[in-house]
């Protein structure tokens, strides 16, 4: 994929590092393209996921649900620091349509990863889909947080 205009290089080898990922299907380099201190915000729950751990389980959970998945739009911040991430998929007979909102530490990991879905229908099948798949994983990780 063609760099990202206005992304700092390393942001930008961080988005070249995640659409390989993406196209191969394989999650297995992600945990290096990613802070141990990531936030997750999901659309799907109102409080946000923190740490890696909990981040690799919600995008390889994700990759195993959207079908045909792929963006059709970019942009980056004026800072160079984000990126948004237009995308498109399917999960069963409905259309997805939606942005990743990724924001990058100094050394150009994944630290913020905000996610907005449309329509409501999608979003309340891909909630369903990943609370059966990643819902007790999710679980275990929110308890430790709070223990």
């Amino acid at each position: 994929m063609n760099p990202l205009p206005g992304l700092n290089s390393a942001a930008q080898q961080t988005i070249d590092a995640w659409h390989a990922l993406l196209e191969s299907k394989d999650q297995n380099g992600l945990a290096e393209i990613t802070s141990d201190r990531v936030v997750f915000r999901s659309p799907a729950v109102f409080s946000p996921f923190a740490g890696k751990e909990a981040f690799l389980l919600i995008i390889g959970t994700v990759a195993t649900i959207f079908e045909d998945f792929r963006y059709r739009r970019r942009f980056a911040s004026e800072d160079g620091r984000s990126a948004v991430l237009e995308f498109e998929a399917r999960i069963g007979d409905k259309t997805v349509k939606g942005i990743d909102m990724i924001r990058f530490d100094d050394d150009g990991r994944i630290v913020e990863f905000e996610v907005m879905i449309r329509p409501a229908n999608a979003l309340m099948a891909l909630a369903e889909r990943m609370g059966a798949a990643a819902g007790p994983g999710l679980a275990r990780l929110r308890a430790n947080e709070t223990a």
